[in-house]
């Protein structure tokens, strides 16, 4: 068979990671804990080789290569969150009302924003932790997508609306991404 007529991309399986792939659901069992995701696209195959995981598709096309290559990133983050985890910092500026960040079950609560009276509110996806300290809240877990997501409706939930941004720049911001700061 010609190179040219299949994909192979390959995931290299650290130590202290344990990889089950059963058809079309890959289950990674590490150090901080597990995760399980079904990649399910036509013709794309995933299995577990000599401590590797192969994503393999004969004759693809440009698309099914990409999904192939997503697939590759998106084990790789599965394996990189049972080992190490993932953590957003985020900071809560103001300069007109001070605002209180609490975390009430899986809701992080914004009172006084812009002394507003209705608190706002964002939500905690499940297997994400979300400490305050003061004007500085970290987000970690170790489903990346959980952990951004949670980060992103924290930011979101202090979204200025109907005032001109450049006077009113209170808000919750996005400041660190696991140990890489933002530049604004």
């Amino acid at each position: 068979m010609p190179v040219d007529a299949w994909v192979r991309e390959e995931v290299e399986i650290p130590e202290g990671v344990n990889v089950e792939v059963s058809g079309n659901l890959v289950k990674v069992k590490g150090p901080k804990g597990e995760l399980e995701r079904v990649f399910d696209y036509p013709g794309v195959k995933i299995l577990e080789e000599d401590g590797k995981i192969v994503i393999y598709k004969e004759f693809p096309r440009r698309k099914d290569i990409a999904i192939a290559r997503t697939y590759k990133a998106h084990i790789n983050n599965m394996i990189k969150g049972v080992m190490e985890g993932f953590q957003y910092k985020l900071k809560a500026v103001y300069s007109h009302f001070p605002m209180t960040i609490k975390v009430q079950g899986d809701m992080v609560v914004i009172e006084n924003f812009l002394g507003e009276n209705a608190p706002r509110k964002a939500k905690i996806l499940p297997g994400v932790t979300v400490k305050v300290h003061g004007q500085e809240i970290t987000v970690e877990g170790i489903d990346k997508e959980a952990v951004g997501q949670t980060a992103a409706n924290i930011e979101q939930a202090t979204k200025v609306r109907y005032r001109d941004r450049r006077v009113f720049q209170d808000g919750i911001y996005i400041v660190d991404k696991g140990g890489k700061p933002i530049k604004f």
